[in-house]
């Protein structure tokens, strides 16, 4: 059985809590690999490498950390069918869904990239009689992630990208139901340049996100997942001082209108509700046609569209969708 292993202070980490999360083969149903669930103490651990590591790299200046945002940039896109296939073995997608999943995060990275100009304060000369006013932006020290399962590439980088290239140090815990990929781009990231300690990935359930949330030294958490998740993560670290964003229960809405183009309705909607088995925010599991004739050619578009869609393994490049990520 293969262990998936934390990544702290530059190298892999093998815990010693001696509990561990099952990673599953969603085309299977089959138990792949586990993976180890933190300790209290081994998340502290990967919070002090973080705080040691963040005394250098918020010190370097915004072009040089601009550069290895490039490099992992294209390390991932070097990488990106192993990627790809890793992460479809573990959450069921089909590849195309992980190469998108990846490539959405690459254009966060592409923002990063740019960090040096983004990161300029300003300043006003006489704001009020006598008054300047000026701003600076600067890094806030260690700061965390705890991401989904439904895009193990893409939420991870739009935290971490920016987070790091602006000085800052990060914690990341992602769902240990697909763990293999977050590990993966921190490797990627040190391979990159980045100093040991700059990008931890730590892995656990209610225990590890716990010891993130109350941790004196880690500055700001950001969360996204379920609503009840949400709510929990933000009491949970405001009442300990950090700046959070919890974004839970997301799910879109559509309205088609009646001079939709209903061509181009039912692609998007069929895309939208069955592409990654649904299992993405935009999902659209509500849509609202205006006026009882929309309505009925909407329904009777859907219901013989729905039947061309093919459902498969997530490596069959025919396929519209894969399984779920597991059978809970």
């Amino acid at each position: 059985m293969r262990d998936i292993h934390h990544l702290v202070d530059g190298s892999s980490f093998t815990g010693g809590s001696g509990r561990f999360g099952d990673v599953f083969n969603p085309n299977t149903g089959e138990v792949q690999a586990r993976v180890q669930l933190a300790t209290e103490g081994e998340v502290d651990r990967a919070v002090q490498s973080a705080q040691a590591a963040f005394e250098e790299w918020s010190t370097v200046n915004p072009q040089r950390r601009a550069r290895v945002m490039f490099e992992f940039k294209r390390l991932v896109e070097a990488n990106m069918n192993e990627l790809a296939e890793l992460l479809s073995s573990e959450h069921g997608k089909v590849i195309a869904d992980s190469k998108g999943d990846i490539q959405r995060g690459l254009e966060v990275i592409e923002f990063a990239c740019g960090i040096p100009h983004v990161l300029k304060g300003e300043y006003t000369q006489g704001a009020g009689p006598g008054i300047d006013v000026y701003s600076m932006r600067q890094p806030l020290g260690v700061v965390a992630g705890i991401t989904p399962f439904n895009f193990p590439a893409m939420i991870p980088m739009w935290m971490f990208g920016v987070a790091i290239a602006v000085g800052n140090t990060f914690i990341l815990k992602p769902s240990e139901r697909d763990p293999s990929v977050p590990v993966r781009l921190g490797e990627l990231m040190l391979e990159a340049g980045a100093p040991k300690g700059v990008l931890n990935v730590v892995h656990g359930d209610k225990t590890a996100v716990d010891a993130i949330l109350t941790h004196p030294l880690v500055r700001a958490v950001s969360f996204v997942g379920s609503s009840d998740i949400a709510h929990y993560v933000y009491r949970t670290g405001a009442e300990h001082g950090k700046r959070v964003q919890a974004m839970g229960g997301a799910k879109n809405h559509g309205i088609v209108l009646p001079d939709a183009d209903m061509d181009q309705v039912i692609k998007d909607l069929t895309g939208a509700a069955y592409g990654s088995a649904g299992e993405r925010c935009m999902a659209l599991p509500v849509v609202v046609p205006v006026g009882q004739r929309t309505a009925d050619e909407l329904r009777e578009r859907l219901v013989s569209e729905i039947p061309t869609l093919k459902v498969g393994v997530s490596t069959d490049a025919e396929a519209h969708y894969g399984p779920v990520v597991n059978a809970a």
